[in-house]
């Protein structure tokens, strides 16, 4: 189970600048300062922030949501702010390597508290975009990697659920990467009709 501390830093991470938690016995308050109120917290209910299945935790949430407390981060992306992303991610991929792209997703793609399920339009306004810039740069040229990793990072730091898969071809060998999200892929599972064998997912937080 785990202890205050850990359940205190897990809520302040969602909270607004405006709103501090505090532990307390039997609990935990949570201070919001623009509007000069409290709230009050068991401690049963900061534990199953921490330790509660995603539906619990977006419920609670979305408790906080309402009551001014918590930020929205669901947030349309502008096409205009994806290009760089898909450059930064592509630079990122042939400086250091894929692999290690991979293990730094954990920073740069964050598994917040919330569980919502995006829409089939947003991911494909999301999906639309990302190739657009890709398809429309010259240094990443429809580069899969680029594109997944993208799309999986600009999901998961608006907190929607996106599980980013490497698969891989025997013959020829070939290696492919993509993101789920809302029964989407970013960019296609198969390109061009040729099935890809998962190997390796990623579901936030960089596991």
């Amino acid at each position: 189970m785990a202890d205050d501390t850990e359940a205190l830093a897990a809520m302040t991470k969602v909270l607004s600048p405006h709103c501090r938690v505090s532990g307390m016995s039997g609990g935990a308050l949570i201070a919001d300062w623009k509007r000069t109120r409290f709230l009050g917290m068991a401690t049963a209910d900061l534990h199953k922030f921490v330790e509660g299945t995603p539906e619990e935790r977006a419920e609670f949430v979305t408790v906080l949501l309402r009551a001014g407390c918590v930020k929205d981060r669901r947030k349309q992306h502008a096409d205009a702010g994806v290009g760089p992303w898909l450059c930064g991610v592509h630079l990122l991929i042939r400086t250091v390597g894929f692999g290690r792209v991979l293990r730094l997703l954990s920073l740069a793609a964050p598994e917040y508290a919330r569980a919502d399920v995006p829409s089939p339009e947003e991911v494909r306004r999301l999906k639309r975009a990302v190739q657009t810039h890709s398809r429309g740069s010259w240094l990443v040229d429809g580069d899969c990697k680029s594109e997944a990793v993208t799309a999986f990072v600009l999901l998961r730091r608006s907190a929607l659920e996106a599980v980013l898969h490497v698969g891989v071809r025997e013959h020829p060998f070939a290696l492919h990467a993509w993101t789920v999200s809302a029964g989407l892929c970013i960019p296609d599972a198969a390109p061009q009709g040729h099935v890809f064998d998962p190997v390796l997912s990623i579901s936030g937080g960089g596991r």
